[in-house]
């Protein structure tokens, strides 16, 4: 999001030392949020991410008010088991775009897959519909 130019990078944690060390490392474009305040800001975002384990299989949700997502906002949630969290559910039934986390496990996976099979897979709607079957 830097390299892309985003002006302002609204980042939480729960653990706020994270967080603050991800903004000294990243620069003055980052704005570190309280974990519990996160509800209060969703209606200025563009982009809502969830790099969290919640919402995973096996974790709790991400207990966080959406009232403030407005349609339109794109959320997406790096969980992967299940693909479609709580979060995204939630996001999609107040209007907004949803991108689920298998995108992101599978260009995690290309680099692997190239040193061990010499072959560099392409991520693409093939790939995906053969992860899903």
């Amino acid at each position: 999001m830097i390299d892309a130019g985003v002006p302002r990078i609204l980042l939480s944690n729960r653990t706020k030392i994270k967080a603050e060390q991800l903004q000294h490392d990243f620069g003055k474009r980052i704005q570190v949020v309280e974990w519990v305040q996160v509800g209060n800001y969703l209606e200025e975002a563009a982009l809502v991410v969830n790099t969290t384990a919640l919402g995973m299989t096996g974790q709790p949700d991400m207990r966080v008010p959406l009232d403030g997502l407005r349609p339109g906002t794109l959320v997406t949630d790096l969980v992967y088991n299940p693909l479609r969290t709580h979060l995204l559910e939630e996001a999609a039934q107040r209007g907004c775009h949803t991108v689920d986390g298998l995108g992101m496990l599978l260009h995690q996976a290309v680099p692997g897959f190239e040193r061990w099979f010499g072959h560099r897979p392409d991520v693409d709607d093939a790939l995906r519909a053969a992860v899903l079957s």
